[in-house]
């Protein structure tokens, strides 16, 4: 991703603080807009990696194959198929 992309979605970012008695930061809430951004951002970079660290003998899949298989490992550790 272009680092102009990165700063604007790191400047969008507008943290809402839980703290505890003492006053220490115990949690972090974030409009759901800006999760589903983060969230993005890192499954984009999980897929990257995932497709640049493929082995030269293995398979090369192409944008739409490698996201089928990022959706297929990640539907798999669902911590709701697991209960």
């Amino acid at each position: 991703m272009p680092k102009m992309q990165w700063n604007k979605i790191l400047m969008e970012i507008k943290p809402q603080y839980i703290v505890d008695e003492q006053n220490h930061k115990t949690a972090v809430l974030l409009d759901i807009e800006t999760f589903e951004k983060i969230e993005e951002v890192l499954e984009n970079y999980a897929l990257y990696h995932l497709m640049e660290d493929e082995d030269a003998d293995d398979d090369i899949l192409d944008v739409e194959e490698a996201e089928e298989y990022y959706k297929r490992l990640t539907t798999s550790s669902s911590p709701a198929e697991k209960q």
